[in-house]
């Protein structure tokens, strides 16, 4: 046991001076005593006993209360078998959590103003001459550097909510970097501790670092967000009427009513609705507009929820274009097929070119690429037309069937598909379509009981590859197929047991081959995603730009211009953001004064759910690893942390047991007494 100075000494002195007062009394006591030696003589078996224990126990309570007293003031402790050597000096690193839940209340005010108060006290557990880090989820440059404390009490007076989120683990791993030299390292976490900060996984720390959660809490507040939108329509065209489809989720525990919804593009207001969301659970609506323009569109879907409104807006873009670029690569006569269904629709710009003369460097211009008919497909249109795919690129063949099947089974083979095994000449007809695929949603306004599907006089056969994913669409009888699809990549590629010319079927004049031609257009059509989501979402797809020697491309937002690293990979150019991004809205690529793109940022919908991890459940995340845990709703913190740093201190003990011993001397007073019958006033 250790003993703060000087009180230890006082202690002693404090403790001497009532002994010597009793020793005092003693001695009085037994001059009285033997003056009255004949009264003395006749009572002493009756009370002699009793009276002397009386005074030793008042005695000793007096004597006991007072040096527990004077050790309470003294504050002695037992050192904690993890004291660091202070001649080592420390290191500490502090992480405080200023994400968006952060901004929930508890009595005491924000969580963000409990987190910078509770900081500045664990610096006050320290000395002077010891070194401070303050991180926080920005994780900026200025972060990883040693503070003194008045530095950083500066520091964490600057702390603002932020977009950014971080993990857990995440933010351990940070906090080492900053650990260097022999010093003693301390790591401290302020956080309400999201189910989505810690995560799932197990978390690791190093082991010679002394690990501290500080678990703040806020008052339960009901949420509600804007989850996600998506369109129906998989392209859009100016003046045309769409549908958009809303989710939201309540993240609280009661149902959420009449909730309004308004969509907003470019400043007006499009559409408004009101929807019914259970507690704990989401919710789906349709929202109708029209009277689209062409160009990008910046839409808002917004909501009205208090008090957590980090959530409430969603912001998102979308481009109409005056056209679709379509290339067909023809090898016959079955041109006028393709030329005829696309050339009828001006929304499509159809390119047609002959097999022999193909410009492979194009085909990052066009949505769609229509292989017609092909006589002699080579090993270059092959790996041309992959490299397409897997940057999401759609592909139809039509195959004629009068090529050399080899040549073929090699080309559909280097793309990824199956070989032909055979041709087949013997007439039939398409037995079965496949309804449920979503190419046919809206191709038909009720399912049809016995539809008229195409005849076929010439075909090809497939071998069968479980390796190779594929989706029926259309199936000859004995399951062979007539059209499939075949997830390539990052693209599609749709293939046909035969070619569109009359000799080997119906097809090119079939009812059906327009919508499903039309349907795989559309669902072609290369977008951007709809948002992207801070700290999240580091780089931006756009399909390629060129560059000229002294040019640039900017990133343009609300008082935001910044020249983002660029690079050109697989036909696409990458725009590389990293986290500087910190506020959502809209943001535009420029390239001199024309604008390439419109961009929409959110703030990450993780930090929505208000559901919080306890101190059980992050203990388990570390296993064995030793961590401290502090509730600041149930402990005081500097106490804690003293405890921590110190040992176990005892002047509440001390204080307690004084208590005790100075009720006990009143007891014995009090309760205590002399037989009536012997008692006499005594004179000295």
């Amino acid at each position: 046991m250790n003993f703060l100075y000087p009180g230890f000494l006082f202690a002693l002195l404090a403790v001497s001076i009532p002994i010597i007062i009793h020793l005092f009394n003693f001695r009085k006591f037994k001059r009285v005593y033997f003056s009255n030696v004949a009264f003395l003589k006749e009572v002493k078996e009756q009370n002699s006993s009793r009276e002397k224990l009386k005074n030793l126990l008042i005695l000793a309570a007096r004597i006991l209360a007072i040096t527990f007293l004077v050790l309470a003031f003294a504050r002695p402790f037992i050192t904690s078998t993890e004291k660091a050597n202070q001649k080592s000096g420390n290191i500490v690193s502090i992480y405080l959590d200023n994400s968006y839940s952060m901004d929930a209340v508890n009595k005491e005010g924000s969580l963000l103003d409990e987190a910078k108060r509770r900081a500045k006290e664990i610096v006050k557990n320290y000395q002077l001459n010891d070194k401070f880090q303050l991180l926080t989820n920005d994780f900026e440059g200025k972060h990883q550097r040693l503070l003194n404390p008045d530095e950083f009490v500066q520091a964490v007076d600057e702390v603002k909510i932020s977009a950014a989120s971080r993990n857990l683990q995440q933010v351990i791993n940070r906090q080492q970097g900053v650990f260097t030299g022999g010093a003693n390292r301390f790591s401290y976490i302020i956080s309400d501790f999201q189910k989505n900060f810690a995560g799932d996984a197990p978390v690791k720390k190093v082991q010679q670092t002394q690990l501290t959660l500080l678990k703040l809490s806020a008052n339960e507040l009901p949420n509600l967000s804007v989850d996600s939108v998506w369109f129906l329509s998989p392209v859009h065209q100016a003046g045309a009427s769409e549908k958009i489809v809303v989710r939201l989720k309540n993240f609280g525990n009661e149902d959420a009513k009449n909730v309004p919804l308004k969509l907003s593009i470019n400043g007006q207001q499009k559409a408004i609705g009101s929807v019914n969301v259970a507690a704990n659970a989401h919710a789906i609506d349709t929202l109708s507009y029209s009277g689209l323009s062409l160009g990008w569109q910046k839409a808002v879907l917004s909501i009205k929820d208090f008090p957590l409104t980090f959530d409430d807006e969603l912001y998102f873009t979308f481009n109409v274009n005056a056209n679709q670029e379509v290339l067909s690569i023809n090898g016959g006569k079955t041109a006028k097929y393709i030329e005829a269904l696309f050339n009828a629709d001006p929304y499509f710009k159809l390119t047609s070119i002959s097999e022999n003369n193909i410009n492979y460097t194009s085909f990052a211009n066009y949505s769609l690429i229509v292989l017609n008919g092909l006589n002699e497909p080579s090993t270059g249109l092959a790996q041309s037309l992959k490299s397409y795919v897997s940057n999401g690129g759609t592909v139809v063949i039509f195959p004629s069937t009068f090529t050399d099947q080899s040549v073929f089974s090699a080309f559909l083979n280097a793309i990824g598909l199956p070989s032909v095994s055979n041709v087949l000449t013997e007439p039939t007809k398409v037995s079965q379509i496949e309804l449920k695929h979503p190419l046919f949603n809206g191709v038909f306004e009720t399912l049809p009981k016995n539809i008229d599907l195409p005849s076929v006089n010439r075909y090809f056969t497939f071998t069968d590859n479980s390796k190779i994913a594929k989706e029926s669409l259309l199936q000859l009888p004995a399951g062979k197929t007539y059209l499939a699809r075949y997830p390539v990549s990052g693209g599609q590629v749709f293939l046909s047991a035969t070619g569109l010319l009359e000799e080997e079927g119906n097809l090119s004049k079939h009812p059906l081959f327009v919508p499903l031609m039309y349907k795989i257009a559309f669902e072609s059509a290369k977008d951007q995603p709809l948002s992207y989501t801070i700290a999240k979402d580091n780089v931006i797809t756009l399909p390629s730009v060129k560059l000229g020697a002294n040019q640039s491309l900017k990133l343009i937002g609300d008082g935001f211009d910044v020249i983002p690293d660029v690079s050109n990979q697989n036909g696409n150019t990458l725009l590389f953001v990293a986290d500087q991004i910190k506020k959502s809205g809209f943001y535009q690529v420029k390239k001199s004064d024309s604008t390439l793109a419109v961009v929409a940022f959110n703030d990450d919908r993780s930090e929505s759910n208000m559901v919080y991890d306890d101190q059980n459940t992050l203990e388990d995340k570390f296993g064995p690893q030793k961590v401290l845990f502090i509730d600041a709703k149930k402990q005081n913190v500097s106490s804690a942390i003293a405890e921590k740093n110190n040992g176990s201190e005892l002047w509440k003990l001390c204080l307690i047991l004084s208590l005790i011993f100075i009720a006990a001397e009143v007891l014995l007073i009090r309760f205590f007494a002399i037989n009536p019958k012997t008692k006499m006033n005594r004179t000295p």
